[in-house]
C-alpha cells in the first residue's frame, strides 16, 4: 500500500514535476484525469531538476493557495532532498500550506526514501504505475476505460518486460513517439511542449485494442504530429510546425523583446532553424529589426530583414560575423540555463556592457 502524505481528497494546486521520457509524461497523463488545478513541469536529470524545483517554489510563494509538490519518475539526491525539505518547512513556518509527494522507482533514491516520509520508492513498478495506483488510493479521478491497459504498456516497456510481447511492442512505439517529438523547445515553450507530448500519447491510447496496434501506431505518428499543428489547410510537417512556432514567438513578444542601440530585437533560446523560423518571424512581425536565437552552448544565430546589420551586432557582441541579414557567433562564458528569464538576463548584461563602450552601428536603417 502507498503511504498517504495528507493529500487525500483535498482541493489544492498541484505542481507536478516529472521526467522527460515516456514514463514521466505518462505520469502527467494519468494526473490529467484528476479534478485538481495542475501545473506541469518537466526536467531531465542533473541541474535542471533543482532549477525546476526553484521555479515551483517561486510560483508557490507568489500564490495564496495551498500546494502539493508532486514529483514523479525523478529521484532526488540526498542534497536535493534535504534542500527541498528545508525550503518547504520554511514556507509552512511562514503560514504557507505546502506538502511534498515523490513517487519514483529508481533505486538511486534509496537514501532519501529512508529519510523522508514524502519520498515513496518502489523499484518493482514504473513511475506511471506507481502514480496510477497512488491516485486511485488518494485522489479523485475520472478514470477512462483505456487507462489501466495503457499503464501496463508503459510498465512493460519501462521495466523492459519483453515477455509481455504486445504491451512491450506497443510501449516501444510510444517511447519513440516521445523521444522523436522535438518540434517544440522545452525551455521556450515548456507548457506547449508538454501539452504536445501528452496529447500525442492520448491519441496513442485510441489504438490499444486494435489488431497489430504497434504497427498501426507506428504508421500514424507522422499524421498525428501534423494534426496537432494544423490550423486550416494541410502542409508539410516542417511548414505546419514553423507556422505554429512563429505564432508562439509572436504571443511572447512582451517578455522576449530586447533593444540594442535603438533597434528592436527578439531573443529566442534553443529554437534552432533560424533561417526558416527567424525569417518567418521577421516577415510576420516587421516592427522587429532583428531576431537572435541563442543555443544551449552559447552560439548565436542572428537574422535581419534589411533593417540593421546583424553582422555588425554579432561582431560587437561576440566577435562573430557573417552577412548583414544573416550572422552568427559564440558568447564566451555563456552558462546553460533551463529558464528563459535567466538566459535573457545574461544577454541583456552583454547588451548593456557593449552599449556602454561601443559606438553606433556601422549600418544604419537609412543606408538600406
Amino acid at each position: 500500500m502507498l503511504s498517504n502524505t495528507g493529500t487525500s481528497k483535498v482541493q489544492q494546486t498541484i505542481h507536478h514535476l516529472s521526467h522527460i521520457d515516456l514514463d514521466g509524461y505518462s505520469c502527467q497523463l494519468v494526473m490529467k484525469y484528476t479534478p485538481y488545478k495542475i501545473t506541469n513541469y518537466n526536467a531531465n536529470y542533473g541541474a535542471e531538476v533543482k532549477s525546476k524545483l526553484e521555479m515551483i517554489l517561486e510560483n508557490i510563494k507568489h500564490s495564496k493557495e495551498s500546494a502539493l509538490i508532486l514529483i514523479t519518475d525523478l529521484n532526488l539526491t540526498a542534497d536535493e532532498s534535504r534542500w527541498l525539505n528545508g525550503e518547504v518547512i520554511k514556507m509552512n513556518d511562514a503560514n504557507k500550506e505546502v506538502k511534498i509527494t515523490l513517487l519514483d522507482h529508481h533505486g538511486s533514491g534509496e537514501e532519501s526514501a529512508k529519510k523522508y516520509e514524502w519520498y515513496y520508492l518502489d523499484t518493482s513498478r514504473c513511475a506511471t504505475k506507481i502514480t496510477y495506483d497512488y491516485v486511485l488510493e488518494n485522489f479523485e479521478i475520472d478514470e477512462p476505460a483505456w487507462m489501466n491497459k495503457y499503464v501496463n504498456v508503459v510498465n512493460a516497456v519501462d521495466l523492459w518486460k519483453q515477455e509481455e510481447v504486445e504491451n512491450f511492442e506497443y510501449g516501444k512505439v510510444c517511447m519513440r513517439l516521445v523521444t522523436e517529438t522535438r518540434e517544440l523547445n522545452r525551455v521556450m515553450f515548456a507548457e506547449e511542449d508538454g501539452d504536445y507530448k501528452i496529447s500525442l500519447l492520448l491519441e496513442a491510447t485510441k489504438y490499444l485494442d486494435e489488431d497489430n496496434a504497434a504497427i498501426l501506431l507506428d504508421e500514424k505518428i507522422h499524421s498525428l504530429k501534423k494534426e496537432f499543428f494544423k490550423v486550416d489547410k494541410d502542409n508539410t510537417l516542417d511548414n505546419l510546425a514553423t507556422k505554429y512556432i512563429v505564432g508562439l514567438l509572436g504571443s511572447k513578444r512582451d517578455q522576449m523583446t530586447i533593444y540594442y542601440k535603438g533597434y528592436r530585437g527578439f531573443l529566442s533560446y534553443g529554437v534552432g532553424n533560424t533561417s526558416i523560423i527567424g525569417n518567418g518571424f521577421l516577415l510576420e512581425y516587421p516592427e522587429y529589426d532583428f531576431i537572435v536565437d541563442v543555443s544551449y552552448r552559447g552560439t548565436m544565430s542572428l537574422r535581419a530583414n534589411n533593417q540593421v546589420s546583424v553582422s555588425q551586432i554579432s561582431k560587437e557582441w561576440a566577435n562573430g560575423g557573417g552577412h548583414p541579414n544573416a550572422a552568427g557567433g559564440r558568447i564566451m562564458g555563456f552558462k546553460e540555463q533551463f529558464r528563459y528569464d535567466k538566459v535573457k538576463k545574461q544577454i541583456e548584461k552583454i547588451i548593456n556592457d557593449k552599449e556602454a563602450v561601443a559606438g553606433d552601428l556601422a549600418y544604419k536603417k537609412e543606408e538600406y
